[in-house]
């Protein structure tokens, strides 16, 4: 063999193995399913057995039939959940408290925080709600809030470094920081273990074992503390949950350890660290991020996903394997043989060892499809679409391949086998099991027959009904046809011999053949199962411990006979269609062992224990009572106590749950409403039922349930009445009878009192317009005094302008007139000019000329100058003059003379008077004095 070939078998040989790995049954939930975020934090469960979630958008509650989301107060996320005796405490963002239930079953949020006037630290957010003795712990990622359900008072734990997460024990409360493990004594933090190990690692969780305490690391695997020293607890999954980092970790009641990690899935490991599963997205996980884990009342494993929500049946009796990558197909037969699970499928033959992890091998020489496994004096036979094989190990040797063949029974120590073109005959010779002869005059396709009296074969025909044939003595010829007319070819149809009786079941029902008269005649007791729509497939099957089996619609039912009577004893496996995803007409099963069976599916197959229907103790509950007017929004109204309603909110809708999350266990209600009708009506799915436009009067509503075969022991019930119309009631004739007397009365009087009330509106509207008429004489005298005020006001500010610039035109023909003194050169003349300019001086002195203009200013603007010195304290009088004269909108230039300085001065004084009011940029200073 060349190096070429070698590695085309060996690719082969590869791909054509398949890990098997078999699983419990996983409940997936979306967030399209239960309306609420993707991430959940935390998970609880109340006394009821209902499942609340700490979701992004706040409290998700589940009850096994209907999702409901309360939104957290603050609109924040809630990060954690417990249920404490009958309230359920929540923490989210800067807040913590309880919701309980109210009188109608909803939910109503508590704030302790507000309640207790807690000062909570800015940015806390509440990780871990943890009970211990009357105290309830709420964790934030930097301190520890203790409430005590007795007294009502809290007291506060603050580390001196950030908390990583805190941890209950039977023997106390603990947190980590970086500075080590500490643990909660009296109130007060004192230091359990401050290793290295707990330094650098971060601990995801502490349990508690028989041998110490495992510290569940996030990066570095699981450690034992033990006789205070910490050593390695080694599991076969190290490498692996290294690689993953685990974010949550949860003990099992078997004393399990169940890791949810950040980016493979969850492990489940026995108590000694060894895998028992290891469930991930590729094997039908909703997430590979496990933000939380709970196991509920009932051992089932809820988790909280990165995107979604999960739930594991630990203790179904269903394990399930799944072929995501195609190389199995679709499973058609399976049998255990010497010590080997074998599966036909459409691919070929495969085996593996029972019991085992190991993987399945392709039996070289099977390619194609699988239609049956036989095993008849210690060999294996394979009904194949290429004909027969003799199957050896994991090798096969086609014996026949005239034709495909169906299926195999055995008569007068010969095989018959079906075929695609009639039933042929296989013998042994010299110890091997050889082709012997076809059986002729019969070449229809004979995928279901059976051998009745040694010498008579039945035929059930998918197209053409049933033939029943006679054969020689030598099984080489049909001596004799018969076709039925009577019953009808069906779809899916197949015939079956069990305890020696033949049946053939199609949609029409299931028949049983009458040995004396050679007739079918329909059997009134097992057609009952293809009632209700419930018929996908006639496909019977007789396993080794002689039960018949069925598959319909929403069950797998399987029939046994009676100990004390030749009656079937009928048990319902509440496994629908949609879930064993099983071909029509193709399904299959087989007995595995003594208590287990295997369902072949389209992409793997299920394992099922016989003690699959659980016989738990179950509870109906009545969860909700509304009612509504027609076309009006629904009201809840009260659970707890009797309803009472009015005539037109006569729309009374029940909702009703289990608290059973088995995904294979299918609930099922039955209700009546005494008052209106006392028979129970037909079982439902639906946990719901509206009653619409019922009249007036008493009613009791009864509900019961039942879970696979089990019914509830209880019965929830619900009293209400429907009030009758007011105007058919006792008070109502009545009245009428006193209306009927007044009416006379009133009309008399009311006509008096028509006129008066007319007499005296006709005075009050007239009145009302010379109100009016008064008013608006009012508004134009105002009017006409603002307009005479704002004149007043407009002719002053002319005034002071006009007198401003005459005070700066005198002032400047002053100064002129002093500097042409000043600049006289006559000697004589100098103690006349002298005085004369000490004349002027006085004249335009500016302080003299200042006070002139304030109080003219004042006069014309009251209050400017209060209202910008009040505005600005820092400005001096000078800087209040040239706001003044800013005011009248004059330039630099004439300010200057009124301050008798040059225009660069007053221009300066601008700036600097800009500094001290704080003025922007792009801020003008004139229109900001303008605007005070």
């Amino acid at each position: 063999m060349n190096i070429r070939n070698f590695l085309f078998i060996f690719s082969l040989l590869i791909s054509i193995s398949c890990f098997s790995q078999e699983f419990p049954p996983i409940a997936k939930y979306q967030s399209n399913i239960y309306g609420a975020g993707n991430q959940n934090w935390m998970i609880s469960q109340d006394a009821n057995q209902f499942l609340f979630f700490a979701n992004n958008e706040g409290l998700l509650e589940f009850n096994g039939s209907a999702w409901t989301l309360y939104p957290s107060p603050n609109e924040t996320i809630i990060r954690s959940v417990n249920c404490i005796d009958d309230k359920i405490y929540t923490g989210s963002y800067m807040d913590f408290g309880y919701w309980n239930r109210k009188k109608d079953g909803q939910l109503v949020y508590n704030s302790l925080c507000k309640e207790l006037k807690v000062k909570l630290l800015y940015d806390e957010q509440f990780w871990n709600i943890l009970p211990f003795d009357n105290w309830i712990l709420f964790q934030s990622l930097q301190r520890i809030y203790a409430y005590n359900i007795k007294t009502k008072k809290f007291s506060v734990i603050q580390p001196k470094e950030a908390i990583i997460r805190a941890f209950k024990t039977s023997k106390g409360i603990f947190y980590q920081t970086n500075e080590g493990l500490f643990e909660i004594e009296g109130g007060k933090s004192k230091m359990f273990l401050n290793s290295d190990l707990i330094k650098v690692n971060r601990l995801v969780n502490i349990i508690e074992t028989s041998d110490g305490l495992l510290f569940i690391t996030q990066n570095n695997g699981i450690y034992l503390y033990q006789n205070n020293s910490i050593s390695k607890f080694s599991t076969t999954v190290d490498n692996q949950i290294q690689q993953s980092g685990i974010y949550s970790a949860q003990k099992l009641h078997d004393g399990s350890i169940a890791l949810g990690t950040i980016s493979n899935g969850i492990f489940i490991l026995d108590s000694l660290g060894n895998e028992k599963f290891h469930i991930s997205q590729r094997n039908k996980l909703g997430n590979n991020t496990i933000l939380s884990l709970f196991e509920d009342l009932d051992k089932n494993l809820w988790l909280g996903l990165d995107n979604g929500i999960n739930c594991i049946n630990l203790q179904s009796s269903i394990r399930s394997y799944v072929d995501d990558s195609g190389v199995l197909g679709t499973i058609y037969a399976s049998v255990v043989f010497k010590n080997k699970l074998y599966i036909g499928t459409n691919q070929g033959l495969f085996c593996k060892n029972v019991d085992s992890n190991s993987d399945f091998s392709f039996i070289q020489g099977t390619k194609g499809q699988v239609w049956s496994l036989f095993a008849y004096d210690n060999t294996l036979f394979c009904g194949h679409d290429s004909g027969t094989f003799i199957v050896n190990d994991q090798s096969a040797n086609l014996i026949f391949k005239q034709s495909g063949t169906w299926k195999f029974e055995t008569n007068a120590g010969k095989i018959f086998q079906g075929n695609y073109y009639g039933i042929s005959v296989l013998e042994k010779q010299n110890g091997t099991w050889k082709f012997k002869n076809k059986i002729k005059n019969f070449d229809y396709s004979s995928k279901y027959f059976e051998i009745v009296k040694g010498n008579q074969i039945y035929v059930g025909h998918e197209y053409n009904g049933i033939f029943r044939l006679d054969i020689n003595a030598d099984f080489t010829n049909v001596t004799n046809k018969y076709k039925y007319q009577d019953p009808k070819k069906g779809k899916n149809a197949s015939l079956v011999k069990f305890n020696d009786q033949l049946y053939y079941a199609s949609k029409e029902g299931i028949y049983k053949l009458n040995l004396k008269d050679r007739k079918f005649y329909k059997d009134k007791n097992l057609s009952q199962i293809y009632e209700n729509e419930e018929y996908v497939s006639g496909k019977m099957i007789v396993d080794a411990s002689n039960n018949l089996w069925f598959f319909t619609k929403n069950y797998i039912h399987y029939y046994s006979k009676g100990k004390l009577s030749a009656d079937l004893k009928r048990n319902s496996l509440p496994i629908p269609a949609s879930l064993t995803n099983s071909m029509p007409g193709y399904e299959n099963i087989s007995q595995i062992n003594s208590n287990t069976y295997l369902i072949g599916t389209t992409d793997g197959y299920y394992l099922l224990k016989n003690s699959f229907i659980k016989q738990n103790k179950y509870n109906v509950s009545i969860t909700g009572v509304s009612s509504n007017i027609l076309n009006k929004k629904l009201i809840n109204s009260s659970i707890a106590e009797a309803g009472e309603f009015q005539h037109d909110d006569n729309n009374i809708t029940f909702s009703f749950t289990i608290p059973d999350y088995d995904i294979y266990l299918n609930s099922e209600y039955q209700y009546k409403l005494e008052g209106l009708h006392d028979d129970w009506k037909e079982w439902t799915s639906i946990p719901s039922v509206k009653f619409e436009n019922l009249p007036s009067g008493d009613y009791v509503f009864k509900v019961r349930a039942k879970v696979a075969n089990s019914i509830t022991e209880n019965i929830a019930s619900y009293s209400f009445e429907i009030k009758k119309p007011w105007y058919a009631s006792n008070f109502a004739l009545l009245a009428y009878i006193l209306l009927f007397g007044i009416i006379a009365y009133y009309i008399n009087k009311l006509y008096t009192q028509y006129h008066d009330r007319r007499h005296q509106k006709i005075i009050a509207e007239n009145n009302l317009l010379l109100e009016l008429k008064e008013l608006e004489i009012q508004k134009e005298i105002m009017n006409i005094k603002n307009e005479q005020l704002s004149i007043d006001v407009d002719k002053k500010n002319k005034e002071l302008a006009a007198s401003t610039i005459n005070l700066i035109e005198k002032t400047e023909l002053l100064n002129i007139i002093k500097e042409d003194l000043k600049n006289s050169d006559d000697s004589n003349s100098n103690r006349s000019i002298k005085s004369i300019i000490s004349t002027i001086n006085k004249s335009v002195k500016e302080e003299d000329t200042w006070n002139k203009f304030k109080d003219a200013f004042d006069s014309a603007d009251k209050d400017f100058l209060k209202k910008i010195k009040l505005q600005h304290p820092s400005l001096t009088p000078n800087d209040l003059r040239i706001c003044a004269y800013l005011r009248l909108n004059l330039s630099s230039k004439e300010i200057a003379p009124l301050l008798n300085i040059s225009v660069r001065s007053v221009e300066i004084k601008r700036y600097r008077l800009r500094k001290k009011m704080d003025l922007q940029h792009e801020q003008g200073l004139v229109e900001y004095i303008l605007n005070v």
